[in-house]
């Protein structure tokens, strides 16, 4: 019963540590990136409606690899734009990604990233692109440099 408990334990603790900490508030990711000195990744997503978002998700953002290093090199922001009801944003946080969109995604791409300075200044912007992990870290890591 102990080692089933802590095998337990560990799973989620595994799961919990390689959680991507994606912000919703713009203020708040421009507030922890002066705090730490790091540039923001702003994604504008389709959750729940663009196959390419998914894509993006599954084999860019979910990965422990970009985890890992997210967490060490970036601020996290995600601007979602579902579409399905079940998965409707409260009007606050609908309107705060719209202002974000009409800021930095004037054309409505998805998906589309844009990487930032700490005060919010666009470095670079990228989409979805059928590449590895240390590629896709590489290219946004240029974006800084």
């Amino acid at each position: 019963m102990k080692k089933i408990l802590l095998i337990v334990i560990c799973v989620f603790s595994t799961q919990f540590l390689l959680a991507q900490d994606w912000k919703t508030d713009f203020a708040e990711a421009k507030k922890e990136a002066a705090k730490e000195d790091k540039p923001i990744i702003l994604v504008f997503q389709g959750s729940d409606w663009c196959a390419p978002c998914i894509k993006l998700d599954k084999e860019i953002w979910s990965t422990a690899e970009f985890k890992d290093y997210a967490k060490k090199n970036y601020v996290m922001l995600k601007a979602d734009f579902p579409r399905k009801n079940k998965n409707e944003l409260s009007p606050e946080q609908q309107e705060k990604n719209n202002k974000l969109a009409e800021m930095y995604n004037t054309n409505g791409y998805f998906p589309f990233v844009v990487v930032l300075d700490k005060s919010g200044k666009v470095l670079g912007q990228a989409g979805y692109q059928k590449t590895e992990v240390k590629q896709y870290i590489a290219m946004l890591d240029n974006f800084v440099r």
